[in-house]
């Protein structure tokens, strides 16, 4: 769990209410984040936007990783063994119009 500064959580009506400087504060990079919350529970972060685009293409790297990790356990044990369509959908009781419906 991520641990956040006492001046970064601020309850939502404080959000509400003063929001102009909440803004302000992270465009100016006086804070780094704003974690909100509610009846004593945090329920939002609110980042600027450089740091979430940084965020959001760390998460985008972290997902193609994975998928090139699936893609060559998957090439490694290729027996090279193919089942076509039709085999596949008789295998499992599938017919054509269940495919297209």
């Amino acid at each position: 769990m991520i641990a956040y500064a006492r001046d970064e959580i601020i309850p939502a009506t404080e959000v509400a209410r003063n929001f102009s400087s909440v803004f302000k504060s992270l465009v100016d990079g006086a804070k780094d984040r704003i974690a909100i919350a509610k009846n004593n529970k945090l329920e939002l972060v609110v980042l600027p936007i450089e740091e979430y685009e940084r965020l959001k293409e760390i998460a985008d790297l972290a997902e193609h990783i994975e998928i090139y990790k699936t893609v060559t356990e998957r090439t490694a044990k290729d027996t090279g063994v193919r089942i076509g369509m039709s085999d596949m959908m008789n295998r499992f009781g599938v017919n054509e119009a269940d495919v297209l419906n």
